[in-house]
């Protein structure tokens, strides 16, 4: 993967289930500036040193470093993890003919940072056209991006959700009683890549009609904009940035907020069907959160609200969404209630033998 090993939950969660599993496995990703030291995992871990940290030219560097390094590697199988690695692991897995497995965190071609620009559009779908048909094994988050990739090439992918290890209740806050006064120092939590697409244009705004500060553990290619509208709109003492947290801090952060945020614009077929991490992890968490009314979170709201929904991202709509959870007693209370039930439902510990299944029908 192109990621920073130390804060892919997704991966890290995979891989060390495969480790238990009895699977022999190696982790490949990139190291960048400010990659602190790998964290100890059950799994193998390689990161590979490059000139080039963004723009075409980064690519193709990976991706002919990635496939040197490979020729090297003894495998049994090999799981190119999104489109940026594709090339590589299909051309590894000809030449030592062995199954190659493709893991869509998203609809890639889809992303909104892909689909607004049409020559670089052209160049992935060209390699999407490609790949992906000869990816006969596969797996992806939700029943949506399934359902596109058998529509668009004809492949039958497995849906592993990304959900987080299911946690001890004693770990989970407890909200205050109704009719007490509401904590002081509430905060709300965004967590994730600051990205295009993730509607920080507007969530800044709207947070100068919020009276709570707003956390952002990540960090992305719309960081810098996203730091220069909280000083234009003299937000600075209410909008924190954290940058990237390693996954165990990033647990605790998470349990101490007072609501999380999972928003995304609707440009973009990729936002309209995606089902994000943070979503789950504010689930597990047991916060209520503000998201966005798309397919896949509506469904799930739908079977216990554990959210409030909002049709447009907009300013108004995200600040009176977040006020309401920082305002309505009642309505905290029936979310924190309703995430206490939902975590036992969405949880790794179920998601993982799908994982483990998936990958027995290829390998065993």
């Amino acid at each position: 993967m192109t990621n920073d090993l130390n804060y892919d939950q997704r991966m890290i969660r995979i891989c060390t289930s495969l480790s238990a599993a009895g699977y022999d496995v190696t982790l490949v990703g990139r190291r960048q500036k400010a990659s602190l030291p790998l964290v100890g995992r059950p799994f193998g871990q390689r990161r590979l040193r490059l000139l080039f940290s963004k723009g075409k030219l980064f690519y193709i560097e990976y991706n002919l470093r990635l496939f040197f390094f490979l020729m090297w590697q003894r495998m049994d199988a090999i799981c190119a993890i999104d489109l940026d690695t594709i090339l590589p692991c299909y051309g590894i897995s000809r030449l030592k003919r062995i199954p190659r497995i493709y893991d869509a965190h998203e609809l890639f071609c889809e992303m909104q940072e892909v689909v607004t620009r049409p020559a670089i559009y052209k160049i992935w779908k060209a390699v999407e056209r490609y790949c992906v048909p000869r990816f006969r094994h596969g797996y992806t988050v939700n029943e949506p991006i399934a359902a596109e990739f058998k529509k668009m090439y004809g492949v039958d992918y497995a849906v592993i959700r990304n959900l987080p290890r299911l946690q001890p209740v004693e770990d989970l806050p407890s909200p205050p009683a109704t009719g007490q006064p509401l904590p002081s120092g509430r905060f709300i939590l965004y967590q994730g890549a600051v990205g295009e697409g993730r509607c920080f244009e507007t969530l800044i705004p709207a947070m100068a009609r919020v009276d709570a500060t707003l956390v952002v553990c990540g960090d992305g290619n719309y960081m810098a904009r996203t730091r220069a509208l909280v000083k234009q709109l003299g937000l600075e003492e209410k909008v924190i940035f954290k940058g990237w947290v390693l996954p165990e801090e990033l647990q605790r952060i998470t349990r101490s907020a007072w609501c999380g945020i999972t928003l995304f614009d609707r440009r973009g077929k990729s936002n309209y069907y995606s089902l994000a991490n943070r979503f789950f992890d504010y689930i597990q968490a047991g916060i209520p959160q503000l998201a966005v009314s798309y397919p896949a979170y509506k469904e799930i709201n739908n079977w216990r609200p554990i959210a409030v929904l909002i049709d447009e991202p907009g300013i108004r709509e995200i600040a009176d969404g977040l006020n309401q959870l920082l305002n309505n007693t009642d309505l905290y209370h029936t979310l924190v209630n309703n995430c206490k039930q939902a975590r036992l439902r969405y949880n790794w510990q179920e998601e993982e033998k799908r994982l483990i299944r998936f990958y027995q029908q290829i390998l065993d």
